[in-house]
């Protein structure tokens, strides 16, 4: 047994180690200047036009790029297609709600005509993401490139990914196996800013929360009984749910300023009140806009510099 424990702590190690090792090696801020100049302005018009017919990409590309993260590091196995035989993580029940991947599709074939073979899909989702921020009135930063793409894509392994239903001690497990800190779960959480959650995502905070409470009592009682009306106890409608925050097409700070209101939508959003150290940066975000922007972009290039593929695919959906 005691064996066996320091295998597993051995091979905890070198997994870690591996992540450190790849965060620093290989990617770089102009890393296509020679090969491929045209990338960015290329992946940017692609985020453009998807916009204009559809409000909710920024919120899906954002949440893409997350999920393809915490998963094998950023190496767009998240965008793989299943097979008869393999079932791939956007086929995972966290991934089922995911989409936009249209939008990186398109990017990747205007790239592959002007320069064939050389930027990865990674670099698109990664770019795609920091453009849905920007073009969504958030910052913009300078994205460090050289990503590969994965060939493994396990939908059994989207297990990993912090549940909305997590609390503190999940959350901050998830993200320090991955090298980040506790003010990169406060920054990053931020990203909820953007989107719309399903009613089974926060099920469990408007019905049967406790023995003897059938609402979670951290919930403002006007917000829970406004989202108790939107998703009964059996709901049917498959597409009702709630906004993420009273903003969802801007990136700015009301996310906190809700979460301190009780105004929050998952079980993981309210737990970074549960900590003292979670706690105050909500409060630090929530007064001021421009300390929470300059936090996420300093956690979004750090988690974006996870990396793991092995070859620059062809096409987003297959390996080569």
């Amino acid at each position: 047994m005691a064996s066996c424990n320091n295998s597993s702590l051995i091979i905890g190690f070198l997994v870690l180690a591996l992540i450190h090792f790849n965060r620093i090696n290989a990617l770089s801020s102009n890393y296509y200047d020679q090969t491929c100049p045209m990338v960015e302005s290329t992946v940017t018009s692609a985020v453009k036009k998807a916009m204009l017919n559809d409000r909710t990409v920024p919120a899906a590309l954002l949440r893409m790029h997350f999920h393809d993260c915490f998963i094998r590091g950023c190496d767009g196995s998240v965008l793989l297609n299943s097979t008869a035989k393999h079932q791939a993580e956007k086929d995972g029940p966290p991934n089922i709600s995911l989409h936009a991947f249209y939008v990186i599709d398109h990017a990747k074939k205007a790239l592959e005509a002007v320069c064939p073979g050389t930027v990865s899909c990674a670099d698109i989702v990664a770019l795609a993401a920091r453009d849905a921020v920007h073009l969504s009135g958030g910052p913009t930063w300078v994205v460090p490139k050289g990503r590969k793409d994965g060939r493994i894509s396990r939908a059994s392994e989207t297990r990993q990914l912090a549940a909305p239903t997590s609390n503190i001690s999940q959350l901050q497990q998830s993200f320090s196996q991955r090298g980040l800190s506790m003010e990169d779960l406060v920054a990053l959480s931020g990203g909820h800013t953007l989107g719309f959650a399903h009613c089974s995502s926060f099920q469990n905070r408007i019905h049967n929360f406790a023995t003897t409470q059938d609402v979670d009592p951290s919930m403002h009682k006007s917000f829970a009984a406004s989202l108790r009306s939107v998703c009964p106890m059996h709901n049917k409608v498959r597409s009702a749910g709630a906004n993420l925050d009273s903003t969802p097409t801007t990136f700015d700070n009301s996310y906190y300023k809700l979460l301190l209101e009780g105004k929050s939508i998952f079980t993981s959003d309210q737990a970074l009140l549960t900590n003292p150290t979670t706690n105050t940066l909500v409060k630090k975000f929530a007064n001021s806009r421009e300390e929470f922007e300059k936090a996420f972009v300093e956690s979004m290039i750090k988690m974006s510099s996870i990396t793991g593929g092995q070859e620059v695919r062809l096409n987003c959906r297959f390996v080569n």
